[in-house]
């Protein structure tokens, strides 16, 4: 994985940060150390996009789809939403042009105040922070050809009804750094989870997808994160007549695949290589894997004007 981005330490960035609807000093966008969604996990969050494009300059992708995604985990969590999806799409053009970067990671974070502590999260301010830096890739470039090698972490995804698994929250990914730090460990590159039956259900911060005999599977979402890369991937694959089934893989269904491969906002289309050190395929990209990851990144990159009403350029 690429750690270019980090030669800084995050906090540490000239520049912006939107902050309840105005333009702070980057350094200075901070909060209290009682603030409650440090010591509780309860906040809400999403990871979107911008590329630079040819004919539109620097472009969102699926903006309002995420903004929309940022909506119904805050519902889930109960969260207040202080502003309207319109006044958080500008937002995110705003803190994107005013930062001056076209290849770029944007983080809209919903957070609470430190007004209180105790369970009842009774008289919470809800807050939103909007943030982007200059982030070209979140893998090497050979990484997008050779795969990673991944393990089956012994942490299992979020049950259903313990955690609701269809909200981005800040303290649901305790459960994804445990499973990485597993893996990493043992000297694999990315973790994979199974749910609380044993089926599998995604990566640490990734949808997963795997090809058998040309069809193209992928798990259903009972214990999944919505992936909006998730959904672009499938909308391509129909679009380009490979056949796509949304089912319940099992883990040797996995093991069996011709090919394999995560989406995700940060990651975009990666393939896997190998799973417990077996080998998926030919143990490298596969042919609808690399169709599918072009078609991607034509896609996000404008190049491709099926899809252009997912692009929102940044200054119109």
């Amino acid at each position: 994985m690429s750690t270019d981005q980090y030669i800084n330490p995050i906090h540490d960035q000239n520049g912006v940060i939107w902050l309840d609807g105005q333009l702070v000093p980057w350094r200075e966008a901070t909060v209290h150390g009682l603030n409650y969604t440090l010591h509780y996990g309860l906040g809400v969050f999403e990871g979107v996009r911008a590329y630079r494009t040819d004919q539109r300059g620097a472009c969102i992708f699926r903006l309002a789809d995420h903004t929309r995604r940022l909506f119904c985990s805050a519902k889930i969590m109960r969260m207040p939403m202080p502003y309207t999806m319109e006044e958080l799409n500008e937002a995110q053009r705003q803190v994107v042009s005013a930062n001056q970067i076209d290849e770029s990671y944007i983080r809209p974070l919903c957070f609470y105040t430190s007004h209180t502590m105790g369970i009842h999260a009774a008289g919470l301010q809800p807050h939103v922070l909007i943030a982007a830096w200059h982030w070209p890739s979140y893998m090497e470039p050979e990484v997008r050809e050779k795969g990673v090698a991944v393990k089956v972490s012994s942490y299992t995804r979020h049950n259903v009804n313990s955690a609701m698994s269809k909200a981005k929250v800040c303290g649901h990914y305790v459960n994804s750094i445990l499973a990485m730090k597993e893996v990493e460990a043992d000297g694999y590159a990315e973790a994979l989870l199974l749910d609380n039956e044993g089926y599998v259900s995604e990566g640490s911060g990734e949808n997963i997808f795997i090809v058998h005999n040309g069809t193209l599977y992928t798990p259903d979402l009972a214990t999944c994160l919505a992936g909006i890369t998730r959904d672009t991937i499938l909308t391509i694959a129909r679009d380009c007549g490979i056949p796509t089934s949304e089912k319940r893989i099992t883990r040797d269904e996995l093991i069996i695949a011709d090919e394999a491969f995560f989406t995700g906002t940060a990651a975009e289309v990666l393939p896997i290589c190998s799973v417990d050190g077996i080998p998926i395929g030919e143990g490298k990209r596969g042919k609808i894997t690399a169709q599918l990851q072009s078609l991607y990144f034509d896609t996000v990159y404008g190049r491709n004007n099926d899809y252009s009403t997912w692009l929102t350029p940044v200054d119109p």
